[in-house]
């Protein structure tokens, strides 16, 4: 026997019998089988394996030998960390996901190291839980929440969630251009986003909220001076303004043709 598979022999007999701050070494070595072997080993705790979870190079043969272990199905935060690690499958991103709470999967989200189809997982239980969320809990993702989870917010029209989902960093103007084209916009959510500073100046939103038919007059006032002539001749052909919109246009039309 050579002296490498005598040393090979030698990890893998540790590994099976070593007492547990041994294990915490072992937990640390390059080669695989060793790994595994520890798995066997009868002082193995719910710790060794948190310790384990928390290497970025574990293979995936692996990773499914821990979501088997014994320990990890009581164990949440064994659920928590094997849905964190990279290595993580995607069937099993499946069963543990809608296991871990809401702000676990969130904290999944934005966690550095996440891999995109982990994140987006992780976003689509969030996302099928919000019928259901509490109030509280939604003003907590409408403010962190990932530009998806924000942008489902938003449609909901709850005026109570607009102004954190507003403010959060992640949401895009194009949710914010569906919502404003949507069944959910109200006059008070429009003005919202018509008075939001970081929202009020884009010109495709100013241009959806003033073909809205729920727009307040006051942002005609407001918008109108600042539109292209193209642009009024856009407004003038929308079939959607209400009369008092559509003469708020023409007001503003025989204005200019007047200068």
């Amino acid at each position: 026997m050579s002296s490498l598979d005598a040393n090979k022999a030698i990890k893998l007999r540790q590994a099976l019998t070593a007492t547990a701050d041994e294990l915490f070494a072992l937990l640390q070595d390059a080669d695989g089988e060793v790994l595994r072997a520890t798995l066997k080993n009868p002082r193995l705790a719910e710790e060794h394996l948190l310790t384990l979870l928390r290497r970025r190079d574990l293979p995936e043969d692996l990773i499914k030998a821990l979501y088997q272990h014994k320990h990890s199905a009581d164990s949440h935060r064994l659920k928590l960390a094997l849905a964190q690690n990279p290595a993580t499958p995607g069937h099993l991103m499946q069963t543990l996901l809608p296991q871990l709470f809401t702000f676990e999967l969130l904290n999944l989200c934005v966690l550095p190291g996440t891999t995109s189809d982990q994140k987006l997982a992780a976003e689509r239980v969030i996302v099928q839980r919000l019928p259901t969320t509490p109030l509280g809990q939604k003003m907590t993702l409408a403010r962190r929440g990932t530009a998806l989870i924000v942008g489902e917010l938003l449609k909901e029209g709850d005026t109570r969630l607009l102004d954190a989902c507003l403010t959060n960093p992640r949401l895009k103007e194009a949710a914010i251009f569906q919502f404003l084209n949507g069944a959910k916009a109200t006059a008070e959510t429009i003005s919202c986003v018509a008075r939001h500073p970081r929202w009020k100046n884009r010109p495709n939103l100013q241009m959806a909220i003033m073909k809205n038919r729920k727009t307040p007059s006051i942002w005609y006032t407001v918008l109108l001076p600042r539109l292209r002539p193209t642009e009024i001749q856009q407004l003038l052909a929308n079939p959607n303004l209400s009369p008092a919109q559509r003469a708020l246009v023409q007001e503003e039309l025989r204005r200019r043709q007047k200068r």
